[in-house]
């Protein structure tokens, strides 16, 4: 197919659009982490106990998935992007406000709600205007501006948090996400519902065995690279012994990285969604391994940095496009769960690797923590494959 068949306007449109919402959204998700040793301070708190605001987010973004689905059966894709943005901005704004832990918990939470929701959205309405052989790279391009996030806005943030308060960097984040409602507002085209899901219908189909093990790779084998970025900052700060500037080099290396496996997890996914999935987790081990026991040594610890989110990240498109295959009427639903079940793995990753870190097991245990993880995700994705098999076995 030729370019300009492929990139038709509606959907340049739509790239447009969703490529700012998921960058600010991703900006928004990952810039708390870069900022958690400045963030402790403001509040008076260690950085463990400034981490919960992370497990917010992310409790929202699980809260958010199956509500804003049931509350966006039947609706035009454009009006439900519209109404989750508003309430990001909305989070954003009260997260900047909040004098205490508690309450940036409260506003994190509610900030996490339209996440889910709305990443499931703009791969489903990208996916709708892209000729099917496109599927798989059309959903990483869309999804490549969290990626995006991690290269460009969560390394200048953390950054400018040496110069200026995190209230004002987080405030600067409204203003962006209020831009991009705009943007839609006047931009993205109308995607009419295909119809309204029988509710009952749609749960019988997310309860799928393959739509439910396809949610539990996800959560349980991406959690080593949330695990091990939480603490990154501190790692790089404190045993690789960085300097600032450095270590926002490095989480610009670590953007770059999972800018690369998403891409490549999308292309991939287009000639075998196995391949990127289990190829993914496989690799993602030794490099686990590799930070935990190499945090000390920087030539060796830089390389990590770069390779390790682009093996994990190929997951993103390659679970999405699984769940596309398998979710029947329950599709909204699948796509925003499966973006919970990302943000899941990352509350698991970030508590887990906080426990191993107040146990007294360094900075580094979050990265053999997360090897753990990376192995749970492929038990996962093995009973899925076996299942499949057998079921196809038993219908011949």
């Amino acid at each position: 197919m030729a370019p300009e068949a492929y990139f038709s306007p509606k959907l340049k449109d739509a790239i447009i659009c969703l490529l700012l919402g998921t960058f600010v959204i991703g900006t928004g998700e990952f810039t708390i982490m870069g900022l958690l040793p400045h963030f402790a301070t403001s509040l008076n708190v260690d950085v463990p106990q400034a981490s919960n605001a992370i497990g917010a987010y992310a409790l929202g973004v699980v809260v958010g998935a199956p509500l804003f689905s049931i509350i966006a059966n039947g609706m035009n894709k454009r009006n439900i992007l519209l109404l989750l943005m508003a309430i990001f901005v909305i989070g954003n704004t009260a997260t900047v406000l909040s004098p205490t832990l508690f309450l940036v918990e409260i506003s994190r939470f509610i900030t996490g709600l339209p996440h889910g929701a709305f990443f499931g959205t703009a791969a489903l309405a990208a996916a709708s205007l892209a000729p099917p052989e496109r599927r798989g790279r059309t959903i990483s391009l869309v999804l490549s501006g969290i990626m995006i996030s991690t290269v460009i806005g969560a390394p200048l943030c953390t950054y400018a948090s040496d110069q200026m308060s995190w209230r004002f960097i987080y405030g600067g984040i409204g203003a962006l996400s209020l831009i991009c409602f705009l943007l839609m507002l006047f931009l993205f085209p109308s995607i009419p519902s295909e119809g309204k899901v029988n509710l009952k219908d749609g749960i019988t189909d997310i309860f799928h065995p393959q739509v439910l093990l396809t949610l539990l790779t996800g959560c349980i084998g991406f959690g080593g690279l949330f695990g091990v970025y939480t603490f990154l900052t501190d790692g790089l700060s404190h045993t690789t012994g960085l300097l600032p500037w450095e270590v926002t080099a490095c989480q610009i290396l670590w953007g770059i990285g999972m800018l690369c496996g998403n891409n490549l997890g999308g292309a991939i996914s287009d000639r075998n969604i196995n391949y990127a999935v289990i190829g993914g987790l496989i690799l993602s081990l030794p490099l686990l391994l590799g930070y935990s026991f190499l945090l000390p040594h920087v030539y060796m610890i830089v390389p990590i940095c770069f390779l390790l989110p682009v093996t994990i990240n190929m997951l993103i498109p390659a679970l999405q496009a699984r769940l596309m295959d398998f979710a029947g009427n329950a599709q909204i639903l699948a796509a925003s769960l499966n973006h919970a079940a990302f943000n899941l793995a990352n509350a698991i990753g970030s508590i887990f690797g906080a426990f191993l870190i107040k146990a007294h097991y360094g900075l580094g245990s979050p990265g053999w923590g997360g090897a753990v993880l990376s192995i749970g995700g492929l038990l996962f994705y093995g009973i899925a494959l076996t299942l499949l098999a057998l079921h196809k076995k038993k219908s011949a």
